[in-house]
Order: C-alpha cells, then structure tokens, then sequence
C-alpha cells in the first residue's frame, strides 16, 4: 500500500433546502391555513479517526468532498428531509489545517472521534413557520443558506509509544519484524524502509504497547536530505525513542554515528530530542568488539541504559523490549501525576 502522509481535499456542506410557500386547500373548509414546510439541512464533510488506517490513500481519489443538500419542504406542513452527511476516515494522529488561515482545526488522536471539516447550510423556512396573530396568512418564505467551503491540509504524524531510529540498515526492519506481526522489507542495501511500520508488541508486564520503525536518517535530515523532515515529524508523537546502532559497521565509528543522529533530532526540534532514549548496539553476532567496546563506554558516561541485541538470534531483545515497556509506564504514571497536581 502505497504510504500517504500529507495531501490537500476540498470540503463543502451541502446547501440547505428551500422552505415552501403553500397554503392548506380543502373542500368544506373555507379558511385553509398556510402549510408550507421547511426545507432540511445540508449534510456536513466529517472527518473520523480511524485506528486501521495507517495513512491517507483513501483521500487521494478525489479532490473534493461535499455533503448532500437538504431536501426541499412542501406543502402539507411536510418537512425536507435533511442531506446525507459524508463520513471520511483518517487515521489517528491526523493533523487538519486551515490553507488560507494555517489555523490548526483539529488534533484527530483516538479512535472513533468525529470532527466536522464543513457544516451543512441550515434549511430555508415555510410560510408556515411565519405565521403569528397579527399576521395570519404570510406568503414570506426563505431559501437554504449554502454550506461551509475550505480546502484542508490533512498531516499524519503516527502515534506510537516507542519509535525505533537511526542510520540506514541500522537493523531497524529486522527487529520489528522480529517480535511482532509487522513485516517491513529487509534487505542489504540503503533506505530499504520507505514508510513508518507499526507493529504491536506485548510485554512482560502484559501490557500492549506500539512499536514504530521509521525510516533511515541522515546527516542534513532536518533539512530534507534523505527522506528527511517527511518522517522526522512521525518521531514526534512517540514517547519513547530506542536509537539502534549498527555494531557491524568496520567502516566509521559507533559514537560519531550515534551523534549525528542526536544532531539531527536536536537541529530538527520540537523537542523530539528531549525523548526519554534507549540506545542498543545491533547485529552484535558480527560485532566489531573493540567499536562495541569504546561505544558502550561512551553511553554509559551518557547516563543512557545500553542493550547489546541481535534479531536474528533474539539475544538481548527481551531485555530491551522490557526496559521500553517500564519506560513507558514510568512515563504513563508521571503523566498521571502531573494531570492530578493540574487538576486541585
């Protein structure tokens, strides 16, 4: 499935139908009121966070997206029906902004929560919506407004409660792949990661958590090199941020690797870099032990905990994975706390 992340659609409420002009006509009854009835609503574009959706595809099939228009009132007091609403389904995490404002409308972060893109126009009133006591027999009667237009920028930034980075081939792939349902292409080559993938892991203590593989950084990341700020932004939302380093690598040093991708979140900002990080060294059945060495040294002067994995064998893994799952409740229960302390 091919990975959207950022497009634009153009939403419009439907029109709202016109009320009726009509007056009550009957054999044997001499004075027949008036009777026409109101026109109905427009239908309105909403937008639905939807937790099965991992990008934006859906919506790149049309341009525009309107409601239905309300349905005309008629004669006999009957009322228009109102317009169908039209329901779009985003993923969670999407962002939806105002073009010509760049106001931020909507934050869409659970699953199932509605916001209305374009409200419907209200339908016209009847003549006999007019009638008072001093003015009997009106023949006023008013049309359907037309409904809300804007054209919406829709940015996804993919929640997940551990995002998984570092450089190209950093073992990133084979590792989601390998403790959860996730199979992201793994190959031995550069970037072979397009797209973010999310797979959801259950730890020891028994909570499910989500695990983001995201794409390969570079030096100059932050500035779009590579595949850049595009997927910078995903890393946002992750609370926890576990920094795989090729062990492997005869070619330059762990450390010099490791900061460069510290550089690169820190010149990005949005406080990605102020993650709380778990850093492992990868593909330790190939390890170069002297790199390894110095490089554990250094994380540990860092004050960061430090894992020693490999995928293929799974040697490490379970440590590491735990270590996430106690971060993440720590950080759970400090939120709680916080919210608490806000609250009296």
């Amino acid at each position: 499935m091919k990975f959207v992340d950022s497009l634009i659609i153009d939403v419009e409420g439907g029109t709202g139908g016109n009320g009726c002009c009509s007056f009550r006509r009957e054999a044997y009854v001499p004075r027949g009121g008036p009777n026409g009835g109101n026109g109905g609503n427009g239908g309105s574009v909403i937008l639905e966070g939807d937790d099965s959706k991992t990008t934006l595809l859906d919506l790149t099939y049309n341009a525009i997206y309107k409601g239905k228009r309300g349905i005309h009132g008629k004669g006999s007091d009957l009322q228009g029906r109102r317009g169908e609403d039209i329901l779009l389904k985003v993923p969670v995490g999407t962002m939806v902004y105002d073009v010509e404002t760049e106001e931020l409308v909507a934050d869409i972060t659970k699953n199932g929560e509605q916001v209305v893109a374009a409200a419907g126009g209200r339908g016209g009133r009847g003549n006999a919506s007019f009638v008072s006591s001093t003015h009997r027999a009106p023949r006023e009667f008013t049309n359907g407004v037309p409904g809300e237009k804007k054209r919406l920028r829709l940015e996804l930034k993919l929640i997940a409660d551990v995002g998984i980075i570092g450089m190209p081939n950093a073992g990133k792939s084979t590792f989601i792949s390998a403790v959860s349902a996730a199979k992201p292409k793994v190959a031995d080559y550069p970037f072979t990661t397009l797209v973010p993938h999310l797979g959801v892991v259950r730890g020891e203590l028994g909570d499910a958590f989500v695990l983001a593989d995201m794409p390969g950084l570079v030096e100059g990341a932050h500035e779009g090199i590579g595949l850049g700020t595009r997927f910078l932004r995903h890393i946002e939302r992750t609370r926890v941020l576990v920094h795989f380093v090729d062990s492997s690598d005869y070619d330059s040093s762990m450390i010099e690797r490791y900061k460069m991708i510290r550089n690169e979140l820190e010149k990005y900002g949005t406080d990605v870099s102020d993650k709380v990080e778990l850093v492992a060294a990868t593909k330790t059945d190939a390890a170069v032990p002297e790199n390894l060495a110095e490089f554990e040294g250094f994380i540990q002067k860092e004050g960061k905990p430090f894992f020693k994995i490999c995928s293929l064998t799974k040697d490490g893994v379970k440590d590491l994975l735990n270590a996430a799952e106690k971060v993440l409740a720590e950080t759970e229960k400090a939120n709680e706390e916080d919210l608490g302390d806000s609250e009296q």
